[in-house]
């Protein structure tokens, strides 16, 4: 593998199941970004990304001499770097709004989702129930407008997607108590960038 300091195209360091791995990756299909994705199994961390993230933790992006390794930092970046189509508000209120949903998406949705993943048959299906519950009881916010509490496709809904798209593989099925949510999904799993962003390991998780 090339050296980082020589790379001439964007490099992701990616996990093929990982969630903020994903979140990345729809942003690169959605802004129309080239970038050489390498999924890196999270057991097996090449020499390459230990020298650049001193925590070795997916996704890492790697713009000639320059690494990223939180998604958050990672999706701003793109933003500020590729601002066609911004994902990311303008205004200085509604960029905080955005900011402490995807805070409240990480802290409430993501953290449950972890459990489930990583979790014992216990503490697994204590997650399954609160996601599940938590997400019906958000089912009016999906309504809200066409994208997640936007008019326009944002961060909000790349950090949204990814998740609602492992609901089936750990069994949390909203279901009709939750149709908005559902009508939602649907329509945005559609779109060319969504799927192109799938891994082939991720495009099992669904029948």
């Amino acid at each position: 593998m090339a050296a980082v300091n020589k790379r001439s195209v964007m490099t992701l360091y990616s996990g093929a199941t990982c969630p903020y791995s994903h979140r990345v990756r729809f942003v690169l299909a959605e802004k129309g970004i080239t970038a050489d994705i390498h999924h890196i199994p999270a057991d097996q961390v090449p020499e390459d990304l230990a020298e650049i993230n001193p925590y070795g933790s997916l996704p890492t992006l790697v713009d000639r001499d320059l690494a990223l390794y939180d998604t958050r930092i990672i999706v701003e970046y793109l933003d500020e770097r590729f601002p066609h189509p911004p994902l990311m508000p303008v205004d200085p209120v509604s960029r905080a709004k955005a900011r402490l949903a995807l805070h409240r998406i990480e802290r409430d949705w993501y953290t449950l989702l972890a459990e489930l993943e990583t979790g014992s048959r216990p503490v697994a299906e204590r997650a399954r129930r609160q996601l599940r519950e938590s997400l019906v009881a958000s089912d009016e916010l999906f309504a809200v407008a066409e994208y997640f509490l936007n008019e326009e496709l944002s961060v909000m809904d790349c950090a949204m997607l990814p998740l609602l798209w492992r609901l089936t593989r750990y069994g949390v099925e909203p279901g009709e108590d939750a149709p908005a949510l559902g009508e939602y999904a649907d329509r945005m799993f559609s779109r060319n960038a969504f799927m192109q962003s799938l891994s082939e390991a991720e495009r099992t998780m669904r029948g």
